[in-house]
């Protein structure tokens, strides 16, 4: 399991032209799902995620999470996170899950993120999404489940 957390000003994901999800502060959190991934592991991703102390504090240190700040959490799918790029020029994917598994894994995830109290909204499964982003500082952690 893999999340590129990234802290945000601004996310606005769309499918087809239009526009499914917004949010306008917090975490824009790319989601993969690899195969044998258990909800053992999306349970302390979640958790790891909303406590993490990645917005700063009035001294201007990274010492507060996005609960603290009010944000939202975007949380969208991303199987290309598990990408293979050792052998040639194109990635294989053998290491993501399989979709009818992934999915389920993806929404018990972002079930998981509300559970904290912070709003969570969610891209499309399976979509060709665009992802008009504006990055805040940048902060961008990659986060990986073994």
């Amino acid at each position: 399991m893999k999340a590129v957390v990234q802290r945000t000003k601004q996310v606005v994901l769309s499918v087809d032209g239009q526009e499914i999800s917004r949010i306008s502060g917090g975490l824009a959190v790319y989601f993969g799902v690899a195969v044998g991934d258990t909800l053992a592991m999306a349970e302390a991703l979640a958790k790891k995620i909303v406590n993490m102390r990645i917005f700063e504090d009035e001294n201007g240190k990274m010492n507060l999470s996005v609960k603290d700040v009010g944000g939202e959490i975007l949380c969208i799918s991303q199987f290309t996170l598990l990408a293979d790029t050792s052998h040639g020029n194109r990635p294989g994917f053998t290491e993501a899950e399989r979709p009818e598994t992934a999915k389920p894994m993806y929404d018990h995830f972002c079930t998981l993120l509300a559970s904290y109290g912070v709003p969570v909204k969610k891209g499309v499964f399976g979509a060709d999404m665009k992802i008009n982003q504006l990055n805040d500082g940048p902060v961008t952690i990659i986060l990986e489940s073994k």
